[in-house]
């Protein structure tokens, strides 16, 4: 899944605007857009499809976009769209909110309702289509998140990085499948976590949110060779008695699941022509393998060869499938 970012630069002056807006459409709900710069726009647009989710990257000048009951009424994709303002200003209003968002801060959005958004200073703007039946809050939880000024720490920050690590990018559709899985769980947590502090969740839906949060923290600590059942129980506050709780209904234990996460890591960069000079061991270790040994004898268990013989074969489907 590549990169394909469009720029108004090469458009003829009086057909930028309606060139760039027609381009959002397609990736976008259908919105009423104006600018005063519509006589010489000069805005980018990008999107990737990431499996379960897509992701929107918007750069533009001053502009007002309103969706109307209207345009609700002759489609909406359903979507909570969670936005991150990387630069820019921009007053959002939804269900009775109101809501100034700035660089450095995260919004969410509904499709199913009429919103107004006024960008008040150039900005650019990452937007992460979540269908709503992916995202396991109730529906009043989300609600009372709605336009908001949603601070971008903790998971948010997390988050954020994330979403912008992801422009430019070239991946296979696994690994898009798996990144969009991993923008899910990631926002999912986020979310969850602001309504839980906020004691927007129902009793039965704590749990659920914090196994979500749970996931999210061992994705983004699975480089480091320290973290365990005890590091990760500690840092949510939990016992590990506990943390082995929450997963007891999932198909793995928490160290499977960690121990699987750092299999598929080494897997992918083992595949890659521009990791082929580094050594096995420190492809091993940068995921948490400190012993080659044993991350030799836990690849082979998981994918019938050993890691090198892997790379070997990786590269060499790789090549077969670059001939003409």
């Amino acid at each position: 899944m590549g990169w394909g970012e469009m720029h108004t630069a090469g458009v003829p002056k009086a057909e930028r605007f309606g060139w760039w807006r027609d381009r959002l459409m397609q990736d976008l709900a259908p919105t009423h857009i104006a600018s005063e710069h519509a006589d010489d726009f000069r805005a980018s647009t990008a999107a990737l499809e990431l499996g379960p989710v897509n992701v929107s990257f918007l750069s533009f000048p001053t502009l007002t976009a309103v969706r109307t009951t209207r345009l609700i009424q002759r489609s909406d994709p359903e979507l909570w769209e969670l936005g991150y303002m990387a630069r820019g200003i921009m007053v959002m209003d939804q269900a009775r909110s109101h809501a100034r968002v700035g660089a450095g801060d995260l919004l969410l959005y509904d499709t199913s309702q009429p919103v107004q958004m006024q960008v008040t200073e150039a900005g650019w703007l990452t937007i992460l289509h979540l269908p709503k039946p992916a995202v396991p809050l109730p529906d009043r939880s989300m609600q009372d998140l709605l336009s908001r000024r949603l601070p971008a720490q903790g998971t948010g920050a997390l988050l954020a990085g994330f979403l912008q690590g992801l422009a430019g990018g070239r991946w296979s559709a696994l690994e898009a499948e798996r990144l969009g899985a991993a923008a899910v769980q990631l926002a999912s947590a986020y979310l969850g976590g602001l309504a839980d502090r906020e004691g927007l969740l129902p009793p039965e839906t704590q749990q659920s949110v914090l196994l979500r949060r749970v996931k999210a923290f061992i994705e983004a600590h699975l480089a480091e060779a320290c973290l365990s059942p005890q590091t990760i129980a500690d840092a949510h506050n939990i016992s590990v008695r506990y943390l082995h709780h929450l997963f007891r209904s999932e198909k793995q234990t928490v160290s499977a699941l960690v121990r699987d996460l750092r299999l598929d890591r080494c897997r992918a960069e083992l595949a890659q022509p521009h990791h082929a000079t580094h050594p096995i061991g420190s492809i091993g270790a940068r995921w948490g393998f400190t012993d080659p040994a044993t991350f030799n004898r836990t690849f082979k268990a998981a994918f019938g060869m050993p890691p090198g013989e892997y790379r070997r074969w990786s590269i060499a489907c790789r090549s077969a499938d670059d001939r003409p």
